[in-house]
Formats: C-alpha cells, structure tokens, sequence
C-alpha cells in the first residue's frame, strides 16, 4: 500500500499481472528507489484494461528514471464524476508530467 494524495492505493505493482477490471483511479509511478514520483494519474471503469492500452504509455517511459509501477485505488461505489474528483486532486497536488485534465 502506498499513500497518494488522500487515498491508500494498492501496489505499486512492476506490471499488470496484479490489477483487476474494476473502476478506480490509477497512478503510473517512477520508483526511483529511495522515493516514488507520480508520473501520471487517471481514472477508469476498468483499470486492467485502461493501462495495457493506455495512449500515454511512451510518455510515461520517456519521464522515467527508475521503475514503471502502477498502483490503484478501487472504487466499486464511485461513479466517473468521483473518481475524476480523485484524479484531480492527485493532479493537483503532484503535477505529473504526463497527460492533462
């Protein structure tokens, strides 16, 4: 478990063996050892399936120093309106390099 802005999220995980097809908000992570920067944050109804297709994907390899992780905050009774509430305040709060909302 990992703390991102508000929320304890799941992971990171190194790949996405460990995610689930279920809406939540996602952080795509650079684990750089002795700290972990937030490359990007978005949300989804199916995270699984949102990462291993995400259009950004070069961007988040191309700002990398360490490791690419991922790590998920589920939210079963959130709708997208709650879940982009999440997202923004990750924004927000850590700047990512990539995407913007």
């Amino acid at each position: 478990m990992v703390t991102i802005g508000k929320c304890s999220f799941e992971g990171p995980y190194a790949n996405t063996a460990y995610l689930q097809d279920k809406s939540g908000v996602y952080a795509i992570i650079d684990d750089r050892s002795s700290s972990l920067i937030v490359v990007d944050a978005g949300e989804s109804a199916n995270v699984k399936s949102r990462i291993e297709n995400h259009e950004r994907e070069s961007c988040w390899t191309k700002n990398r120093i360490g490791t690419l992780k991922v790590a998920v905050f589920y939210t079963p009774g959130l709708h997208q309106a709650g879940r982009m509430q999440i997202e923004q305040e990750i924004r927000d709060q850590y700047r990512p390099a990539c995407g913007v909302r």
